[in-house]
Protein backbone atom coordinates (compact mmCIF):
# COMPACT_ATOMS: atom_id res chain seq x y z
CA UNK A 1 0.00 0.00 0.00
CA UNK A 2 1.15 3.54 -0.82
CA UNK A 3 2.70 5.31 2.09
CA UNK A 4 0.61 8.53 2.44
CA UNK A 5 -1.11 11.25 4.72
CA UNK A 6 -5.27 10.65 3.66
CA UNK A 7 -7.07 13.70 3.84
CA UNK A 8 -10.08 13.81 6.25
CA UNK A 9 -12.50 12.60 3.45
CA UNK A 10 -10.51 9.97 2.30
CA UNK A 11 -9.78 8.88 5.99
CA UNK A 12 -13.26 7.18 6.73
CA UNK A 13 -13.29 5.57 3.02
CA UNK A 14 -10.15 3.53 4.53
CA UNK A 15 -11.38 2.80 7.37
CA UNK A 16 -14.60 1.15 5.77
CA UNK A 17 -12.15 -0.46 3.92
CA UNK A 18 -9.62 -1.48 7.00
CA UNK A 19 -12.68 -2.51 8.71
CA UNK A 20 -13.52 -5.13 6.47
CA UNK A 21 -10.25 -6.74 6.42
CA UNK A 22 -10.02 -6.63 10.46
CA UNK A 23 -12.72 -9.36 9.89
CA UNK A 24 -10.34 -11.60 9.24
CA UNK A 25 -8.30 -10.29 11.53
CA UNK A 26 -9.93 -10.51 15.19
CA UNK A 27 -11.60 -14.03 14.59
CA UNK A 28 -8.58 -15.15 17.28
CA UNK A 29 -10.26 -12.82 19.88
CA UNK A 30 -13.32 -13.49 21.24
CA UNK A 31 -16.04 -12.84 24.24
CA UNK A 32 -16.27 -14.70 27.50
CA UNK A 33 -20.20 -15.77 28.26
CA UNK A 34 -22.18 -13.02 30.23
CA UNK A 35 -19.71 -10.24 29.83
CA UNK A 36 -22.53 -8.25 27.88
CA UNK A 37 -25.61 -9.14 30.75
CA UNK A 38 -28.30 -8.97 29.99
CA UNK A 39 -27.57 -9.77 25.84
CA UNK A 40 -24.89 -12.60 27.11
CA UNK A 41 -23.08 -12.57 24.07
CA UNK A 42 -21.29 -15.83 24.11
CA UNK A 43 -18.53 -16.69 22.14
CA UNK A 44 -20.43 -19.18 20.49
CA UNK A 45 -22.12 -16.50 18.38
CA UNK A 46 -19.23 -14.50 18.02
CA UNK A 47 -17.69 -17.72 16.23
CA UNK A 48 -20.83 -17.66 14.06
CA UNK A 49 -20.61 -14.39 13.24
CA UNK A 50 -17.21 -15.00 11.69
CA UNK A 51 -18.46 -17.35 9.27
CA UNK A 52 -18.20 -16.23 5.75
CA UNK A 53 -21.58 -15.64 3.60
CA UNK A 54 -21.08 -19.13 2.72
CA UNK A 55 -20.88 -20.84 5.73
CA UNK A 56 -17.58 -21.78 7.66
CA UNK A 57 -15.17 -24.20 5.89
CA UNK A 58 -16.09 -27.67 7.74
CA UNK A 59 -13.07 -29.14 9.74
CA UNK A 60 -10.70 -26.06 9.55
CA UNK A 61 -10.16 -23.29 12.25
CA UNK A 62 -12.96 -20.57 11.93
CA UNK A 63 -10.16 -18.05 11.76
CA UNK A 64 -6.35 -18.52 10.65
CA UNK A 65 -8.09 -21.42 8.68
CA UNK A 66 -4.70 -21.38 6.72
CA UNK A 67 -1.64 -22.40 7.95
CA UNK A 68 1.55 -24.82 7.93
CA UNK A 69 2.82 -27.02 11.01
CA UNK A 70 6.20 -26.37 12.23
CA UNK A 71 8.65 -28.30 14.33
CA UNK A 72 11.67 -26.57 16.18
CA UNK A 73 13.37 -26.30 18.99
CA UNK A 74 13.42 -23.20 21.86
CA UNK A 75 16.49 -22.52 22.52
CA UNK A 76 16.68 -20.66 26.04
CA UNK A 77 20.15 -18.15 26.90
CA UNK A 78 18.79 -18.21 30.85
CA UNK A 79 18.09 -14.54 30.96
CA UNK A 80 14.70 -15.18 30.88
CA UNK A 81 15.45 -16.53 34.53
CA UNK A 82 15.40 -13.22 35.85
CA UNK A 83 11.79 -12.50 34.52
CA UNK A 84 10.26 -16.12 35.22
CA UNK A 85 10.91 -19.39 37.15
CA UNK A 86 8.81 -20.90 34.28
CA UNK A 87 11.17 -24.31 33.22
CA UNK A 88 11.84 -23.03 29.43
CA UNK A 89 13.02 -19.49 30.78
CA UNK A 90 16.41 -21.52 32.35
CA UNK A 91 18.83 -22.18 29.53
CA UNK A 92 18.22 -25.41 27.83
CA UNK A 93 16.72 -26.50 24.47
CA UNK A 94 13.01 -27.21 24.52
CA UNK A 95 11.15 -28.68 21.68
CA UNK A 96 8.53 -26.49 19.74
CA UNK A 97 5.10 -27.52 17.57
CA UNK A 98 4.31 -24.21 15.86
CA UNK A 99 1.94 -23.33 12.95
CA UNK A 100 2.42 -20.19 10.77
CA UNK A 101 -1.04 -19.05 9.68
CA UNK A 102 -3.25 -16.42 7.77
CA UNK A 103 -5.42 -14.62 9.50
CA UNK A 104 -8.73 -15.98 7.12
CA UNK A 105 -11.77 -18.02 7.53
CA UNK A 106 -10.75 -19.54 4.24
CA UNK A 107 -8.16 -21.90 3.92
CA UNK A 108 -8.17 -21.91 0.63
CA UNK A 109 -7.59 -17.99 0.25
CA UNK A 110 -4.56 -16.61 -2.32
CA UNK A 111 -1.79 -15.98 0.20
CA UNK A 112 -1.39 -12.05 -0.93
CA UNK A 113 -4.82 -11.38 -0.51
CA UNK A 114 -4.58 -11.70 3.62
CA UNK A 115 -2.55 -8.95 4.85
CA UNK A 116 -2.42 -10.30 8.46
CA UNK A 117 0.12 -13.28 9.63
CA UNK A 118 -0.09 -15.25 12.63
CA UNK A 119 2.50 -17.73 14.28
CA UNK A 120 1.23 -20.14 17.15
CA UNK A 121 3.85 -21.92 19.33
CA UNK A 122 3.70 -25.04 21.49
CA UNK A 123 6.85 -24.74 23.75
CA UNK A 124 7.16 -28.00 26.22
CA UNK A 125 9.45 -29.12 28.74
CA UNK A 126 10.71 -32.20 30.02
CA UNK A 127 8.57 -32.40 33.22
CA UNK A 128 5.21 -32.02 31.11
CA UNK A 129 4.97 -28.11 30.97
CA UNK A 130 3.60 -26.34 28.31
CA UNK A 131 3.63 -23.12 27.61
CA UNK A 132 0.97 -21.81 24.08
CA UNK A 133 1.28 -18.68 22.61
CA UNK A 134 -0.85 -17.22 19.45
CA UNK A 135 0.77 -14.28 17.66
CA UNK A 136 0.46 -11.77 15.06
CA UNK A 137 2.40 -9.56 12.90
CA UNK A 138 0.39 -6.57 13.94
CA UNK A 139 2.52 -4.11 16.64
CA UNK A 140 -0.82 -3.49 18.41
CA UNK A 141 -4.64 -4.61 18.29
CA UNK A 142 -7.26 -2.52 16.44
CA UNK A 143 -9.35 -1.81 19.53
CA UNK A 144 -9.09 -1.22 23.48
CA UNK A 145 -11.91 -4.10 24.97
CA UNK A 146 -13.51 -6.68 24.22
CA UNK A 147 -16.73 -4.69 24.03
CA UNK A 148 -15.08 -2.52 21.26
CA UNK A 149 -14.30 -5.63 19.54
CA UNK A 150 -17.76 -7.19 18.86
CA UNK A 151 -18.75 -3.15 18.16
CA UNK A 152 -16.26 -3.76 15.14
CA UNK A 153 -16.78 -7.32 14.02
CA UNK A 154 -20.83 -6.43 13.93
CA UNK A 155 -19.72 -2.77 12.21
CA UNK A 156 -17.62 -4.27 9.74
CA UNK A 157 -20.05 -7.03 8.73
CA UNK A 158 -23.00 -4.93 8.54
CA UNK A 159 -24.12 -4.30 4.73
CA UNK A 160 -27.18 -3.20 5.67
CA UNK A 161 -25.85 0.21 7.02
CA UNK A 162 -23.33 1.88 5.04
CA UNK A 163 -22.33 4.36 8.02
CA UNK A 164 -22.00 1.41 10.70
CA UNK A 165 -17.98 2.09 10.18
CA UNK A 166 -18.19 5.59 10.32
CA UNK A 167 -20.34 5.59 13.72
CA UNK A 168 -18.03 2.95 15.04
CA UNK A 169 -15.09 5.28 14.30
CA UNK A 170 -16.41 8.25 15.95
CA UNK A 171 -17.20 5.62 19.18
CA UNK A 172 -13.82 4.46 19.14
CA UNK A 173 -11.51 6.54 18.77
CA UNK A 174 -8.49 4.41 19.10
CA UNK A 175 -9.22 2.26 16.17
CA UNK A 176 -7.89 5.02 14.27
CA UNK A 177 -4.08 4.39 15.23
CA UNK A 178 -4.47 1.27 13.91
CA UNK A 179 -6.22 2.37 10.14
CA UNK A 180 -3.16 4.42 10.25
CA UNK A 181 -1.03 1.62 10.54
CA UNK A 182 -2.70 -0.57 8.17
CA UNK A 183 -2.69 1.96 5.45
CA UNK A 184 0.58 2.17 5.28
CA UNK A 185 1.43 -1.95 6.08
CA UNK A 186 3.33 -4.13 3.29
CA UNK A 187 3.59 -7.53 3.16
CA UNK A 188 6.95 -9.54 3.25
CA UNK A 189 7.81 -11.97 0.98
CA UNK A 190 8.34 -14.58 3.34
CA UNK A 191 6.76 -15.62 7.22
CA UNK A 192 10.53 -16.04 7.90
CA UNK A 193 10.98 -11.93 7.45
CA UNK A 194 7.93 -11.16 9.28
CA UNK A 195 8.14 -10.17 13.37
CA UNK A 196 5.13 -11.68 15.82
CA UNK A 197 3.70 -9.82 18.83
CA UNK A 198 1.87 -10.94 21.52
CA UNK A 199 -0.04 -7.99 21.71
CA UNK A 200 -1.67 -8.82 25.15
CA UNK A 201 0.28 -8.44 28.15
CA UNK A 202 0.92 -11.19 31.02
CA UNK A 203 3.04 -11.69 33.90
CA UNK A 204 5.81 -13.10 34.69
CA UNK A 205 6.65 -14.07 38.36
CA UNK A 206 10.66 -14.92 39.54
CA UNK A 207 12.00 -17.64 41.93
CA UNK A 208 11.90 -14.51 44.17
CA UNK A 209 8.95 -13.69 44.11
CA UNK A 210 9.31 -10.43 42.03
CA UNK A 211 6.18 -10.13 39.03
CA UNK A 212 6.50 -8.05 35.96
CA UNK A 213 4.02 -7.04 33.42
CA UNK A 214 5.18 -7.94 29.63
CA UNK A 215 4.55 -8.44 26.49
CA UNK A 216 6.85 -10.74 23.66
CA UNK A 217 8.06 -10.67 20.36
CA UNK A 218 9.85 -12.86 17.85
CA UNK A 219 12.30 -10.74 15.69
CA UNK A 220 13.84 -12.48 12.71
CA UNK A 221 17.31 -12.86 11.51
CA UNK A 222 15.76 -12.63 8.03
CA UNK A 223 16.30 -9.70 5.98
CA UNK A 224 12.84 -8.04 5.53
CA UNK A 225 11.97 -7.62 1.46
CA UNK A 226 8.74 -6.11 0.30
CA UNK A 227 6.14 -7.64 -1.95
CA UNK A 228 5.89 -4.89 -4.51
CA UNK A 229 2.96 -3.07 -4.96
CA UNK A 230 1.71 -5.15 -8.35
CA UNK A 231 2.46 -8.37 -6.79
CA UNK A 232 -0.84 -7.82 -3.99
CA UNK A 233 -3.13 -8.66 -6.64
CA UNK A 234 -3.38 -12.43 -6.35
CA UNK A 235 -3.94 -12.43 -9.74
CA UNK A 236 -0.36 -11.48 -10.32
CA UNK A 237 2.58 -13.33 -10.01
CA UNK A 238 2.35 -14.68 -6.79
CA UNK A 239 1.18 -18.27 -6.20
CA UNK A 240 -1.50 -18.93 -4.26
CA UNK A 241 0.30 -20.64 -1.67
CA UNK A 242 3.85 -18.93 -2.09
CA UNK A 243 4.28 -18.45 1.51
CA UNK A 244 4.57 -22.17 2.05
CA UNK A 245 6.38 -22.98 -0.34
CA UNK A 246 8.99 -20.36 0.43
CA UNK A 247 9.39 -21.82 3.83
CA UNK A 248 9.46 -25.36 2.86
CA UNK A 249 12.51 -24.13 0.44
CA UNK A 250 14.00 -22.51 2.71
CA UNK A 251 14.21 -24.89 5.44
CA UNK A 252 15.38 -27.97 3.06
CA UNK A 253 18.66 -25.32 2.94
CA UNK A 254 18.52 -24.61 6.57
CA UNK A 255 16.78 -23.85 9.70
CA UNK A 256 15.28 -20.47 10.65
CA UNK A 257 15.63 -18.46 13.32
CA UNK A 258 13.86 -15.76 15.81
CA UNK A 259 15.39 -14.13 18.53
CA UNK A 260 12.13 -13.58 21.17
CA UNK A 261 12.59 -10.33 22.95
CA UNK A 262 10.83 -9.62 26.22
CA UNK A 263 9.43 -6.39 26.67
CA UNK A 264 8.73 -5.39 30.61
CA UNK A 265 6.08 -2.75 31.06
CA UNK A 266 7.39 0.33 33.25
CA UNK A 267 4.57 1.22 35.96
CA UNK A 268 2.69 3.91 33.94
CA UNK A 269 1.83 1.67 30.69
CA UNK A 270 -0.99 0.10 29.81
CA UNK A 271 -1.27 -3.46 30.78
CA UNK A 272 -4.79 -3.75 29.89
CA UNK A 273 -5.34 -2.60 26.73
CA UNK A 274 -3.48 -4.00 23.54
CA UNK A 275 -4.50 -1.66 21.54
CA UNK A 276 -1.52 1.33 23.06
CA UNK A 277 1.82 -0.20 21.98
CA UNK A 278 4.61 0.37 24.90
CA UNK A 279 7.33 2.91 24.16
CA UNK A 280 10.49 1.86 22.65
CA UNK A 281 12.71 2.91 25.17
CA UNK A 282 11.19 0.06 27.55
CA UNK A 283 13.69 -2.48 28.84
CA UNK A 284 13.95 -5.62 26.20
CA UNK A 285 15.33 -9.02 27.27
CA UNK A 286 16.82 -11.20 24.60
CA UNK A 287 15.51 -14.90 26.52
CA UNK A 288 16.48 -17.44 23.72
CA UNK A 289 15.64 -18.53 20.34
CA UNK A 290 13.29 -19.95 18.34
CA UNK A 291 14.82 -22.48 15.66
CA UNK A 292 12.57 -23.98 12.94
CA UNK A 293 13.34 -27.04 11.49
CA UNK A 294 10.89 -28.45 9.43
CA UNK A 295 7.73 -27.97 7.89
CA UNK A 296 4.96 -29.79 8.03
CA UNK A 297 1.53 -29.60 5.76
CA UNK A 298 -1.26 -29.24 7.90
CA UNK A 299 -3.34 -32.10 7.06
CA UNK A 300 -1.56 -34.60 8.74
CA UNK A 301 0.90 -32.14 10.79
CA UNK A 302 1.65 -32.32 14.74
CA UNK A 303 0.09 -28.94 14.71
CA UNK A 304 -3.27 -29.76 13.57
CA UNK A 305 -5.14 -30.72 16.57
CA UNK A 306 -3.65 -28.53 18.68
CA UNK A 307 -5.18 -25.82 20.26
CA UNK A 308 -3.12 -22.57 20.86
CA UNK A 309 -5.15 -21.41 23.52
CA UNK A 310 -3.28 -17.94 25.38
CA UNK A 311 -3.90 -19.35 28.87
CA UNK A 312 -1.89 -22.42 28.55
CA UNK A 313 0.64 -21.20 30.83
CA UNK A 314 3.36 -23.23 33.07
CA UNK A 315 4.21 -22.07 36.65
CA UNK A 316 6.22 -18.38 36.80
CA UNK A 317 3.49 -17.07 33.91
CA UNK A 318 0.44 -15.75 34.13
CA UNK A 319 -2.61 -13.76 32.74
CA UNK A 320 -2.69 -9.70 33.75
CA UNK A 321 -5.87 -7.71 33.70
CA UNK A 322 -5.86 -7.91 29.71
CA UNK A 323 -9.16 -9.35 29.33
CA UNK A 324 -8.39 -10.36 26.15
CA UNK A 325 -6.26 -14.32 26.42
CA UNK A 326 -9.76 -15.08 28.41
CA UNK A 327 -11.88 -14.19 25.68
CA UNK A 328 -9.68 -15.48 23.16
CA UNK A 329 -9.40 -18.93 24.92
CA UNK A 330 -13.56 -18.80 25.16
CA UNK A 331 -13.78 -18.68 21.34
CA UNK A 332 -10.76 -20.97 20.40
CA UNK A 333 -12.88 -24.05 22.35
CA UNK A 334 -15.89 -23.41 20.43
CA UNK A 335 -13.84 -23.43 17.05
CA UNK A 336 -11.76 -26.13 18.55
CA UNK A 337 -14.57 -28.45 19.17
CA UNK A 338 -16.50 -27.62 16.10
CA UNK A 339 -14.07 -28.55 13.70
CA UNK A 340 -12.64 -31.74 15.63
CA UNK A 341 -16.22 -32.96 15.41
CA UNK A 342 -15.81 -32.23 11.35
CA UNK A 343 -13.01 -34.44 10.84
CA UNK A 344 -14.26 -36.31 8.40
CA UNK A 345 -14.78 -33.26 6.23
CA UNK A 346 -11.09 -32.27 6.92
CA UNK A 347 -9.46 -35.92 6.63
CA UNK A 348 -5.99 -37.11 6.88
CA UNK A 349 -4.13 -38.28 3.71
CA UNK A 350 -2.03 -41.14 3.34
CA UNK A 351 0.02 -38.91 1.41
CA UNK A 352 -0.06 -35.95 3.77
CA UNK A 353 -1.37 -33.55 1.02
CA UNK A 354 -3.86 -31.36 1.88
CA UNK A 355 -6.94 -32.45 0.55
Amino acid sequence: MADHTPSPSSKTGGFLIIGAAVVLLVGAFSYTAGWLSPSRLTPTKVVNRLAPPGGATLGFRRNHAKGICFTGEFESNGNGAALSQAQMMSAGTYPVVGRFNLATPNPHAADASVHIRGMSLNIATPDGQDWRSAMIDAPFFPVATPQAFYALLSASSNKSDPNAMKAFIAAHPEFQAFGAWASKATLTTSFTQDRFNSLNSFLFTNASGQTHAVRWSFVPSEQYKDLVPETLDPAQSHPDDFLDADLTRRLQTAPQRWTMLVSVASPDDQTADPSKAWPDDRQHVNVGTLVVKASQPEANGPCRDINYDPTVLPPGMHVSDDPFPAARSAAYAVSFDRRTAEEKDYPRTASGATP
